[in-house]
């Protein structure tokens, strides 16, 4: 039996609801087709945004949606993106398929999907090949309520009133396809791009994210931080956030594998990949510590996810991948993670929301898919805008080679702000049950409920068997005074709801 110690007296930071953001990219299907498809599609759609897909995104409570890329966004001019559709300037998606790109999609499509879903607005700015002034006017003509040339255009095109633009990224991946420069080069440029990301309304801070390191490049954030980070008394810097960008590659950045086609040995190396990401969130913050003492800037992970060899038959460019639940147990072990660190992660955008990469949503055509990553999703809300509580649970390490053993069991423990606490527990190993017993510090419990998404490893949802993975009630907990007892199953992600007397 494993120990799971609980101490709901010790609350060890605030859980931002956005650790559970979303990020949409200008990449295969994931904007067209799958979130939008135009007024005058025969899909049943709101000002173009499709209705099924809205209503699952609303029913997961998405926080927080980045937008428009990725490396897109360091190609994207967003005057392109304006104006009469029929106008707008058609241009290639370089970067993905190669396709052509009609701008249908643009920052009054933006701003109404998030409107319809209800979450704060991430806008990624050009650094990469764009201009100061550029991205001068598009901060204007999104935030700007007074009389100037940008506010004036934006009323022009239907809306009056400005949006609120809650977090703006000043470039993305500037040591890669946003420029191939160095940090401190990247660096200068940052602190000149962002002087012009003007807060026009005093009640309305917008949040600027810096480009950060890729996986484990330590030199760059020591030089991002180097040159950005200023420590007088009262002000801390030119940032609020820095970024990091990690994939899971089970088979590595070339090969990456399959997203159906693994066996154990497989799994194993993708749980442990992805178990990397909490060591790149302690070198990264301990970084960040030599500079910023106070925390004051939050690392933000808006791209994470799985990345597998695309599923054959599709165009290579658009990222198409299945999702299964070792994909689940990917999520789990993330938000787990993101929650364990809330003193320091403010935000992360999983990479990405439909049709592309570790997506939460499938479309094809009229037809609609939910993947076990976005039910993980839906489970794990209960943490949004939550207090950590201190939680340690006892482990073996399993696996099959040395080089990929992992512990068996990764956990993260809240309270609500319904007061009541949430634990959730995901169950690495492919084949074994194992028997948990719970002590909460100090409590006396008066009732448990629970969720758990459980499969075999492969299980997964198509188009034609939507419910294959789906979450059930969990019944299989007793309790008496502080001690909770279960059994959590193999390949598992379980959500338990502890009310307090």
């Amino acid at each position: 039996m494993f120990k799971l110690y609980i101490n709901p007296a010790n609350q060890k930071g605030h859980i931002n609801a956005e650790i559970q953001g979303h990020f949409s990219e200008h990449l295969g299907r994931c904007i067209y087709e799958g979130i939008y498809v135009g007024e005058n599609s025969d899909i049943p759609n709101t000002n173009g945004m499709r209705n099924d897909v809205v209503a699952a995104l609303k029913e997961m409570h998405v926080p927080v949606l980045r937008w428009p890329g990725g490396c897109f966004a360091d190609e994207y001019h967003w005057m392109d993106g304006i104006g009469p559709k029929e106008t707008r300037k058609k241009m290639i998606n370089t970067h993905w398929g190669g396709v052509v790109e009609d701008n249908s999609f643009g920052t009054h499509e933006f701003m109404e999907l998030c409107r319809q879903l209800g979450c704060k607005t991430y806008v990624n700015g050009n650094v990469g090949s764009g201009t100061v002034q550029e991205m001068s006017e598009w901060v204007e003509y999104m935030t700007f309520e007074g009389v100037s040339p940008m506010a004036d255009l934006r009323a022009a095109n239907g809306s009056k009133e400005p949006w609120n633009v809650d977090y703006f990224g000043v470039g993305n991946e500037n040591w890669g396809c946003g420029g191939n420069m160095t940090p401190e080069y990247y660096a200068n440029l940052y602190r000149r791009y962002q002087t012009y990301v003007r807060n026009y309304r005093s009640d309305k801070h917008i949040f600027k994210v810096c480009c950060g390191p890729n996986i484990d490049d330590y030199g760059w954030t020591e030089g991002v931080m180097k040159t950005t980070f200023r420590c007088e008394e009262g002000q801390h810097g030119f940032m609020d956030g820095l970024s990091l960008h990690y994939y899971t590659h089970p088979e590595g950045w070339i090969k990456k594998g399959s997203a159906l086609d693994f066996d154990d040995k497989v799994w194993y190396k993708t749980m442990s990949k992805t178990l990397y990401m909490e060591e790149l969130i302690k070198h990264h913050t301990a970084i960040m510590d030599h500079y910023d003492k106070k925390h004051e800037v939050g690392l933000i992970v808006d791209e994470w996810g799985t990345w597998y060899t695309c599923e054959p038959g599709t165009n290579p460019g658009f990222l198409y991948q299945q999702n299964t639940m070792r994909d689940a147990l990917v999520a789990g072990i993330n938000l787990n993670i993101f929650n364990k660190h809330c003193d320091r992660v403010k935000m992360a955008n999983i990479a990405q929301m439909v049709n592309v990469l570790q997506a939460v949503i499938l479309t094809e055509g009229e037809k609609m898919i939910l993947t076990p990553t976005y039910h993980v999703f839906h489970m794990y809300q209960c943490h949004q805008d939550a207090e950590l509580l201190e939680s340690y649970i006892e482990t073996e390490t399993i696996g099959l080679e040395d080089e990929y053993q992992v512990p068996n069991l990764n956990e993260s423990v809240s309270l609500g702000k319904d007061g009541k606490i949430h634990i959730t527990i995901n169950n690495l190993s492919v084949e074994k049950d194992y028997e948990v017993e719970s002590i909460l510090a100090d409590t006396k419990i008066e009732a448990v409920c629970g969720t758990i998404l459980t499969n075999e490893m492969h299980a997964h949802n198509t188009f034609e068997n939507p419910n294959v993975v789906h979450t059930e009630k969990f019944e299989g907990c007793t309790f008496k005074d502080d001690r909770l007892n279960f059994t959590i199953p193999a390949c598992s992600v379980l959500h338990l709801e502890v009310t307090k007397k």
